[in-house]
């Protein structure tokens, strides 16, 4: 039986005449931080004075042995190594390694034993592996002026649009030693799905031996063998018939239904190896067949169309082997509740680690997974051809068990913005990568998954990559340069990214930035401002809404409930031309550090106003009014297996939110489809059904809303009960004002005249009632306008 000895924990880190104790997995920057040798680079700008680390080289020590049973075979094994390393034992050098996105294994038999033996993993800058690659290749163009295309690393540690640049090297996922005998399983990749009331699985088992034995493999389901396989060759492929399983579905579509799968491989009775993961059957197509308005982008699991309410995924951590399977956890169970069913993960990061996978499974969050080329001109010589080829069959294998994965996507923007920045094409850029060398790992490895070459991607170069009526599409231009009502100026296919910028929360905010006076453009505000001209945007954004704030408390309210209102545009609008439009992803749910982003979970874990929203707009049943036509409609959007049926009550009310008439028609909603109901126009209106609500302001008044605030100590923190006698538009409890851990239950909320609404804030600690009082803990938008300051 296989054994191993961990070999995480406790070594040393040793570079530019530092030495200090280091913890494997970890980093150079985290084991530099433990130890206060470098100050926090998320504070102010120490981003900069840390910098140099990223360029010098590090070596990590520390004496193994083996301490278990004898065996024929003795491996070394890194899950990954951050990046460029030489690895030596006791003087005899294993290899080296140019990917961080790798596994990487050693024979290290004849070479440690039960006495202590020097281990030593020596690590290059990242920077100086990329000039060197760039010296050989020549240069190319990318979105960034940092060298990540050269280098098989997280390209988003050199920076980004939302990050900092801090350059990591360590042993950043766990290593270990591994004894076996006679042979081991190499490689275990099981594909899983279900067609015609069955599930299928077609497995693949990869050995490698020490001895020529007849050997064979037990296959069990939750614990039930169903079937044994003679292992005659280093590979065996076996599909078999599955009957009775329930199918794994994603989020409002059925259960998540998951089984243990167990590959025993054995000699005689003798376990030699054991394999095991948590799987599911389903089956996963994407219709991109052409209609009369262009090319379809439609998700399809299990047969049934599913409109994609998705979120992209960056890093959550810019140091990743901080990240645990509780982070994990938290956060896609953050995204399930905010009602999304989709996770793209980006391709400027990582391919995250098993546990991120194994709870998507559990919740049936769709996984959308990009190999990792984003935003650049990557070539595809030597020695980077060789790395991608066994990074991508590497990846494909250990991902493939999971049923949440859906699709595997070649790129982020490279196919668009190769033509649309006039990259220049004399030498190679990536297209070989995306259009001939994935999709063909893809078709032998997993072809149970479809294939994108990119996104956008419209699917040939008979359209422009990101044309909007064929397949996928990135809206940037709305942000960038036009303001959010644009969004309703088209029908995309599936809009695959789009987003809108705020701040994080105030107390992020503070706790990372030390300037006094705190304000939109002062020297620290400005520095976790990645995006170029991002401010600039940001005001630009407000200019035809609002006027200019005059405080940085108005500030940071306004640019917060202006990334609400146009990320609601964007969804409202595109989800009501469901199935016209099959999805969105909403630019960005997290952040990997304190930052002004387009996120709607902060750097801290603080959640922004866009955080509810989502939750709302991403609703099974939800409404909207929308302009067709000349005219307007109420949407009803009913993303839900059974029909939705009752009184729609639509009112019409004047600037200041009194009741002029209201109207009631029955309506009955197909399950999953949109049903569109013609209503008048008028200065407020209302749509109402159920628990349902939608507003239209054609014109907007901020008279005094007449709020009276009324706090009530409870087991864990406050209930706060506002009232208003007048129209009061988007009224907000900042929870963090109050104590750095306190949480509420609401972002935005509108009273009409009479209504009341009542806020659960809970905390780590008691509060004080009177704390609401305090200034810009709970405010709304008249007030904001009126004074510039909380009243």
């Amino acid at each position: 039986m296989t054994s191993v000895e961990d070999l995480s924990g406790s070594w040393e880190l040793h570079g530019d005449g530092v030495a200090v104790p280091a913890t494997v997995p970890g980093s150079v920057h985290t084991d530099l931080l433990r130890q206060g040798r470098i100050p926090d680079p998320f504070l102010d700008d120490n981003e900069l004075a840390v910098a140099w680390v990223g360029r010098a080289d590090w070596t990590y020590q520390r004496d193994v042995a083996w301490h278990g049973p004898e065996h024929e075979r003795i491996d070394l094994v890194f899950e990954g190594l951050d990046t460029v390393a030489r690895v030596d034992l006791n003087g005899t050098t294993l290899g080296e390694t140019r990917n961080m996105h790798r596994t990487y294994r050693f024979d290290v038999t004849s070479l440690v034993g039960a006495g202590p033996q020097p281990l030593s993993v020596h690590f290059t800058s990242a920077y100086t592996e990329a000039e060197r690659v760039k010296s050989l290749v020549g240069p190319r163009a990318n979105a960034y002026p940092e060298p990540f295309q050269f280098i098989r690393k997280m390209a988003c540690s050199f920076g980004w649009d939302w990050g900092p640049t801090l350059v990591t090297a360590g042993i950043w996922r766990p290593v270990r030693l591994e004894g076996w005998s006679t042979a081991r399983l190499a490689a275990v990749r099981p594909l899983c799905t279900y067609a015609e009331n069955a599930g299928k699985l077609d497995l693949t088992c990869e050995i490698e031996r020490t001895q020529d034995r007849a050997l064979r493999a037990q296959i069990l389901l939750d614990g039930r063998e169903i079937t044994s396989l003679d292992l005659d060759t280093d590979a065996v492929r076996a599909t078999l018939d599955i009957p009775g399983v329930t199918p794994w579905n994603p989020r409002g579509y059925g259960e998540p239904a998951l089984y243990t799968l167990t590959v025993v491989l054995l000699d005689g009775d003798r376990e030699l190896d054991r394999w095991e993961r948590r799987t599911g059957f389903r089956s996963v197509e994407i219709d991109r067949s052409p209609d009369d308005a262009g090319t379809r982008f439609v998700i399809h699991v299990n047969g049934e169309p599913v409109f994609a309410k998705g979120v992209n995924w960056i890093p959550d951590d810019i140091f990743p082997s901080r990240m645990t399977r509780e982070r994990y956890e938290l956060r896609l169970r953050e995204a399930a509740n905010a009602g999304v069913n989709l996770i793209r993960v980006w391709g400027g990061g990582i391919y995250e680690d098993r546990a991120f996978y194994e709870v998507c499974d559990e919740l049936g969050l769709l996984v959308w997974q990009d190999f990792l080329f984003a935003c650049a001109c990557y070539p595809e010589e030597e020695p980077l051809h060789s790395e991608v080829v066994a990074e991508a069959r590497d990846n494909v294998t250990r991902l493939s068990p999971h049923p949440s994965l859906i699709t595997w996507n070649g790129n982020n923007e490279n196919l668009w913005l190769h033509g649309a920045m006039s990259w220049p094409d004399d030498l190679s850029w990536g297209e070989k990568y995306y259009l001939s060398v994935l999709p063909e790992i893809v078709a032998e490895l997993d072809p149970s998954r479809p294939y994108q070459a990119g996104s956008p991607w419209s699917g040939s170069w008979e359209h422009e990559p990101n044309d909007p009526d064929h397949q996928t599409f990135h809206s940037w231009e709305v942000w960038n340069r036009q303001d959010y009502l644009h969004y309703r100026d088209s029908t995309p296919r599936f809009v695959a990214e789009f987003g809108w910028q705020a701040p994080p929360a105030w107390r992020t905010l503070r706790d990372a930035i030390s300037d006094e006076p705190m304000l939109p453009d002062s020297p620290g505000v400005l520095h976790h401002q990645k995006a170029e001209d991002g401010n600039g945007k940001l005001a630009r954004g407000l200019a035809p809404h609002f006027a200019a704030p005059e405080s940085t408390e108005a500030w940071h309210y306004l640019t917060q409930l202006n990334q609400v209102r146009a990320v609601r545009t964007g969804v409202e609008h595109w989800r009501s031309h469901w199935p016209h439009t099959a999805g969105t992803i909403v630019w960005q749910l997290n952040d990997l550090w304190p930052v002004t982003s387009w996120a709607a979970i902060d750097g801290a874990g603080r959640y922004k106003p866009l955080y509810f929203a989502l939750r709302e707009m991403y609703a099974d049943r939800a409404l909207t009014i929308q302009r067709r036509d000349g005219g307007l409609v109420v949407a009803v959007l009913n993303d839900h297996a059974e029909p939705w049926t009752g009184p729609l009550r639509i009112e019409r009310r004047d600037t200041a939110g009194r009741l002029v008439y209201s109207i009631i028609e029955k309506v009955e909603v197909a399950p999953r489809s949109v049903a569109l109901i013609p209503v008048p126009n008028g200065d407020l209106l209302v749509a109402c059904l159920d628990d349902q609500r939608a507003l239209w302001f054609e014109a907007e008044e901020f008279a005094d809303p007449g709020l009276t605030v009324t706090a009530e100590q409870v087991p864990g923190g406050l209930d706060v009960t506002v009232h208003a006698t007048g129209l009061a538009r988007d009224v907000l409890l900042q929870p963090d004002r109050v104590h750095p851990g306190a949480v509420v239950d609401k972002g935005f909320v509108t009273l009409l005249p009479g209504e009341s609404t009542t806020l659960h804030v809970r905390a780590p600690a008691e509060l004080d009632p009177g704390s609401v009082k305090d200034p810009w803990v709970l405010t709304d938008l008249a007030s904001v306008l009126r004074s510039g300051s909380a009243e």
